[in-house]
């Protein structure tokens, strides 16, 4: 389903729900504590700008009893998505983000990923995949990307562990055309881009990945991911120590010109390699 479409669809959904709580009498306040969200999420619910995970549209089916009209509908709109279900509505909250921060302590972040990275990842992940599903994972990824080109690009920063400039993923030639693409980022002014070095240790978030996303008309979120799954954080308190954690990340990395000459000097090392290999 092409983004637009899947938008409407959305929207679409936002406008039933809207009038079957209407129908049952509550106000936006009134189901949202019935479901356990705030009554402004009902309220971005309902406008097609927010998509209620899916613990959410079982709650709201219970509440209004619709038959489960609600989860059919999210599992068929998740389903279109080519992403994975816990991350389809973070990729659709990307597009719409005024400000991302991210850290990953394994690779390089997916909107920084170039395409032969990804396709090294995907085949890691999945050695006996088809070409076919390489090439959809792969295309999905640099197509969330283009966010970084556009004219309404967000602020983007981005924390790399110093592990994921000495991981060879791809190989020697991969790697220096991917930390490369980095660079040039960060010269282009569409990120910011520092790496926590290895000699810190431990630090404030040691396992996962984090991204921080803020927005123009609704509170910002949080999301966590594990190899398997990922969060999507909405809770307030939560938030905000996420935003911590990622704080004291950035704190003890690099300054950002320092950080630019290691990423450049870890590609040239790997350009020296891929020449003599």
């Amino acid at each position: 389903m092409a983004k637009g479409k899947q938008q409407d669809a959305w929207v679409f959904f936002g406008e039933v729900l809207k009038e079957r709580r209407e129908a049952a009498g509550l106000t936006q306040e009134e189901l949202g504590g019935l479901v356990f969200v705030s009554g402004g999420y009902i309220g971005l619910f309902e406008q097609g700008i927010r998509k209620p995970q899916l613990d959410v549209a079982k709650r709201i089916d219970e509440v209004l009893q619709t038959g489960g009209i609600f989860e059919r509908t999210w599992r068929k709109l998740i389903n279109k998505s080519p992403y994975a279900s816990y991350f389809s509505e973070v990729a659709e909250l990307e597009a719409v983000a005024t400000k991302l921060c991210e850290f990953a302590p394994g690779v390089v972040q997916g909107l920084m990923q170039t395409a032969s990275y990804a396709s090294a990842l995907t085949i890691a992940a999945n050695p006996f995949a088809t070409d076919e599903y390489v090439a959809e994972k792969v295309t999905s990824r640099l197509s969330r990307a283009e966010i970084l080109t556009n004219t309404t690009r967000p602020e983007y920063w981005a924390i790399l562990h110093e592990h994921v400039l000495l991981t060879p993923v791809g190989g020697p030639a991969v790697m220096a055309e991917q930390l490369d693409h980095v660079a040039a980022l960060v010269r282009s002014r569409a990120a910011v881009v520092t790496v926590l070095p290895r000699s810190v240790g431990a630090h404030a978030y040691m396992t996962g990945t984090l991204k921080l996303m803020e927005f123009a008309d609704q509170p910002p979120t949080a999301y966590t991911e594990t190899e398997f799954s990922g969060t999507l954080l909405d809770d307030p308190a939560v938030v905000k120590q996420a935003q911590r954690a990622y704080d004291l990340l950035r704190v003890a990395t690099l300054s950002p010109e320092a950080s630019l000459d290691l990423i450049k000097s870890a590609a040239e090392d790997y350009r020296r390699c891929a020449r003599t290999t």
